[in-house]
């Protein structure tokens, strides 16, 4: 009687191993077919483009916030800023953050959702114009899994941010763009050269852009903004880029959890604002 033996591809150093090895032979990855496990996961998220994929959430999550309460997009402000602008409800079932989402009414997962949520036609123009520039580079510099991890995280670390320094009711993905500004930021000191020394300048311009915007115009969450660029910054120290260290298996799991964690997140709101959604003329 034979038994099969089963070959896989390291998820570390992509090499052929039997999936029944304790170690890899080549690169000492531990458990490389547990590994293996994430693999339908991971290729449900990164075969597509990872910034479109972004890109389109927020679209579909602005659309969607504005059908949750239609009578809002004209009802609001007068302001050129204010235009389309979703209702304070919508945003708040969706998953905005801030002091009193978080605190008052216990929801830390708003940290991750209000990455997705802007607050007016103009709002998410400009962020998703600032994405489609920035995340190509740092798809390309830094790779697919650790974008989704600069992504994801400085998103959350500037919302924290935010939190400390007491800010009611946000939204936007700028925190989250801030961060793809401060990996860049790391990325060009760290490379240096000429290369580097330019991409540098470009980013530090970027910032001194953002904290004058930030000071003329009101309602912009400056803390969101440094948290996420300081988050960006230490998130790219920590998992390095292309040039000084390749993507690994734990670039790879991280990003999945990132990315699982976050779908859920926005599944669920969106699950639960349907629903609200359908039945309030029961509840009227």
């Amino acid at each position: 009687m034979s038994t099969e033996r089963k070959s896989m591809l390291c998820p570390n150093c992509r090499k052929l191993i039997s999936s029944s090895e304790p170690v890899c032979p080549y690169c000492g990855l531990n458990r490389p077919g547990m590994h293996n496990t994430a693999g339908f996961i991971r290729s449900l998220f990164f075969n597509a483009d990872p910034v479109k994929t972004i890109i389109y959430t927020n679209i579909i999550f602005y659309v969607f916030s504005l059908i949750l309460n239609p009578g809002s997009m004209l009802s609001g402000g007068s302001g050129i800023f204010d235009l389309l602008s979703p209702s304070m409800n919508s945003l708040f079932h969706l998953g905005a953050t801030g002091t009193m989402p978080v605190f008052l009414y216990h929801r830390p997962w708003s940290l991750i959702s209000a990455s997705f949520l802007h607050g007016s036609i103009l709002h998410i123009i400009f962020n998703m114009m600032a994405l489609a520039q920035l995340g190509p580079f740092v798809v390309r510099e830094f790779g697919a899994y650790r974008f989704f991890i600069i992504y994801i995280l400085a998103g959350v670390g500037g919302y924290l941010a935010s939190l400390v320094f007491g800010v009611r009711f946000t939204i936007g993905a700028s925190a989250s763009i801030c961060g793809l500004i401060g990996a860049i930021i790391y990325y060009g000191k760290s490379r240096g050269g000429y290369y580097g020394e330019a991409i540098y300048k470009q980013a530090i311009g970027w910032v001194l852009g953002l904290a004058i915007f930030g000071i003329l115009i009101s309602g912009i969450n400056n803390w969101a903004h440094g948290g996420g660029i300081l988050s960006g910054i230490m998130i790219a120290l920590l998992c390095g880029y292309n040039d000084k260290k390749p993507e690994s298996a734990w670039h790879r799991h991280l990003a999945a959890a990132c990315l699982v964690i976050t779908a859920g997140v926005l599944i669920w709101r969106f699950a639960y604002s349907l629903i609200f959604l359908l039945l309030r003329p029961l509840l009227q």
